[in-house]
C-alpha cells in the first residue's frame, strides 16, 4: 500500500495532497484543530509542555465536531507536545478517553522517554497514529527505534523551536527519505517495522512551496507561520499585525536563544533555538544589553499591549522565513482549500510542461 493510500485509511475524511497545521504551543487551539480537518487536512492541538487545559481543549474538540461530516474512529484531530517538559502521567489518561487520530512527539529529553510515550500511547489507544518531528537525518535514525507512523521533516527555514544547526527541506527532505528507506527494506505492509510516511514543514506557505515539498518525495506538508494569520490563530493582533507586515523573511527573521531567554521557556536543549522576527529585543541583545536589563525591558513591553510588537517593539514574533509571502488574515479552512487546490494546479500545470517538451 503507497503512503497516500494509507494517509487515507488512518484518516479517512482527508483531500489529498494532505495540508497540516502545526501544533503551534498555546496558539493552535481547538477551534483551528477541527476548521483544518472540517476542511480535509488534519488539524493539531498544540499542548505543548503544558497539559492544564487539555482536557478542555479536547472537550471543545470534540464538542465542535459533533455535527460535522467526518466519519471516523478516532478523534479526527491531532496533538502536538514538547516532550521535555511534557506531563506523561496526565496525558495518557486523555489519549485513552478521546483517542485523537494523531499525537506529535517532539524534543524528547531522552530516546528512553520516548519510548515511554510511544508505548503508553500505542496501549492507550491503538488506533492512534504515532508522528515524530525532526530536524537532521541523525534524528530521524533514531527516530526509527520507537517505529513512527509518520516523521515530519522539519527544515531550519521553520519559525518557532527546531534544531540551531540543520538544512532546508529541499535537501533534507531527500537525504532522510533515502536513509529511512534503506533501512526499512523489506518490512511487511501494516507492520511496525514499515517505512514511516514522511511530510514536509519549514518554509511553506502557499502552493508553490507546497508543491515543491511534494515533489521532493513527501505525501504532505505542515504549515505554521501561514496559519499565524486565520482567524482561528489565538495570538494579540499585535503578534498577528506583525506577521502580515514582515517580508524578506530570510534577512527579517533569525534563529536564536534571545526570545526564550526573555519569555523564561529556558528548558530546551543547547541543540534547539528559535525563528523569530527581528526586533528591538534581539538588536540590544547583539549590541550588550545585558540579559536582566532585555528581561526587564522585556516585563515593561508585555503591559503596552499590542503596541508591544514590531521592528521596534520587544514582544516575541515567532514565524518562519516565509513570513513575507503571508499577506492576509483568512479562516484556517480557507487556507487549507486554497494550498491544496493550488498545488494541485502548479503540478497539472508542470506535468503538462513535461508532456508537451517545453524544457
Amino acid at each position: 500500500m503507497d503512503d497516500i493510500k494509507r494517509l487515507k485509511v488512518h484518516y479517512p475524511w482527508i483531500q489529498t495532497p494532505l495540508i497540516v497545521s502545526a501544533p503551534m504551543r498555546l496558539i493552535a487551539l481547538a477551534d483551528m484543530a477541527v476548521e483544518v480537518s472540517k476542511a480535509g487536512g488534519l488539524g493539531f492541538i498544540g499542548s505543548g509542555t503544558n497539559q492544564t487545559n487539555l482536557a478542555s481543549d479536547l472537550q471543545s474538540a470534540q464538542s465542535l465536531l459533533r455535527d460535522s461530516d467526518i466519519h471516523s474512529s478516532t478523534l479526527p484531530i491531532g496533538i502536538g507536545f514538547i516532550n521535555w517538559g511534557a506531563h506523561l502521567s496526565t496525558t495518557i489518561p486523555l489519549i485513552q478517553q478521546y483517542k485523537p487520530c494523531a499525537v506529535w512527539f517532539f524534543a524528547p529529553s531522552t530516546p528512553a522517554s520516548l519510548q515511554a510515550w510511544t508505548e503508553q500511547t500505542r496501549h492507550a489507544s491503538p488506533d492512534t497514529k504515532i508522528w515524530i518531528q525532526i530536524g537532521s537525518v541523525a534524528e530521524a535514525k533514531d527516530a526509527l527505534a520507537v517505529h513512527p507512523d509518520v516523521l515530519v521533516i522539519q527544515g531550519t527555514d521553520a519559525g518557532g523551536h527546531g534544531l540551531a544547526q540543520g538544512a532546508g527541506i529541499t535537501s533534507l527532505v531527500p537525504e532522510v527519505i533515502d536513509t529511512v528507506r534503506t533501512m526499512c527494506p523489506n518490512a511487511k505492509p501494516g507492520s511496525l517495522a514499515q517505512a514511516p510516511i514522511f511530510l514536509a514543514a519549514g518554509g511553506i506557505a502557499e502552493s508553490r512551496g507546497a508543491a515543491a515539498a511534494l515533489c521532493l518525495g513527501v505525501s504532505g506538508v505542515v504549515m505554521g507561520t501561514r496559519f499565524l494569520a486565520s482567524n482561528e490563530a489565538n495570538i494579540t493582533r499585535g503578534y498577528r499585525d506583525e506577521i502580515i507586515r514582515a517580508a524578506d523573511g530570510g534577512q527579517t527573521t533569525v534563529r536564536t536563544k534571545v526570545y526564550d531567554i526573555l519569555r523564561g521557556t529556558t528548558g530546551w536543549a543547547e541543540s534547539h533555538n528559535a525563528r523569530g522576527v527581528v526586533n528591538r529585543s534581539f538588536v540590544d541583545a547583539q549590541g550588550g544589553l545585558s540579559e536582566t536589563d532585555n528581561k526587564r525591558l522585556y516585563k515593561v513591553e508585555e503591559g503596552k499591549g499590542d503596541v508591544g510588537w514590531g521592528v521596534e517593539g520587544r514582544m516575541t514574533t515567532y514565524a518562519g522565513s516565509v513570513v513575507g509571502l503571508v499577506k492576509e488574515v483568512r479562516a484556517s479552512a480557507d487556507i487549507v482549500i486554497e494550498v491544496r487546490e493550488g498545488a494541485r494546479e502548479v503540478l497539472r500545470s508542470l506535468a503538462e510542461h513535461v508532456d508537451k517538451s517545453r524544457w
